[in-house]
């Protein structure tokens, strides 16, 4: 049986097996060929395909990035993160930043009532929205925030070039 297209459906011109679904007499079953296959089972399956459970997904770090005449800013909280574990990559129109945050388990996991903070590897990757100047970018943190500068490309500028010459040299 062809499944319906988008306009079969809206205009309700549709194959006799799927009114047959509708009528009042008709009853569902698993034997029914029209069965649809629990969701649950379906997610469950796409789960399964997914992830053979040993790999950990990294977080997304929840970021505020701005713009002023100058320069791009990125701040992002990344407490309980040492400096010197933060990788942060940058190109002319990307960044990237990446880190993780030990979790320290002072209880076992039936003795927690909330369980709401982000523990493992963090990663965030932002397409600028203008071109950057890499070579002068700072990054700083301080009690936890994380910012980013990121001096604009100044793409008005322009210099003079002196013309050499070899005339006169064999």
């Amino acid at each position: 049986m062809k499944k319906p297209s988008f306009l079969e459906r809206l205009t309700g011109n549709q194959a006799d097996e799927y009114d047959r679904v509708l009528d009042e007499d008709h009853e569902f079953g698993e034997d029914d060929d029209l069965a649809v296959e629990d969701d649950n089972q379906q997610e469950d399956d796409w789960r399964n395909e997914e992830s053979d459970g040993n790999d950990q997904q990294d977080g997304e770090l929840p970021v505020d990035m701005y713009q002023t005449d100058e320069m791009i800013v990125i701040r992002a909280l990344v407490a309980g993160v040492s400096p010197n574990d933060l990788e942060i990559s940058i190109t002319r129109d990307m960044v990237t930043m990446r880190g993780v945050r030990e979790e320290y388990q002072e209880a076992p996991d039936d003795g927690y009532f909330h369980r709401e903070l982000f523990w493992g590897s963090f990663s965030r990757t932002l397409l600028l929205p203008e071109e950057v100047a890499i070579d002068e970018a700072e990054a700083q943190e301080k009690h936890g925030l994380l910012e980013i500068k990121l001096p604009k490309l100044d793409k008005h500028r322009s210099t003079q070039l002196k013309v050499r010459t070899n005339a006169g040299h064999k």
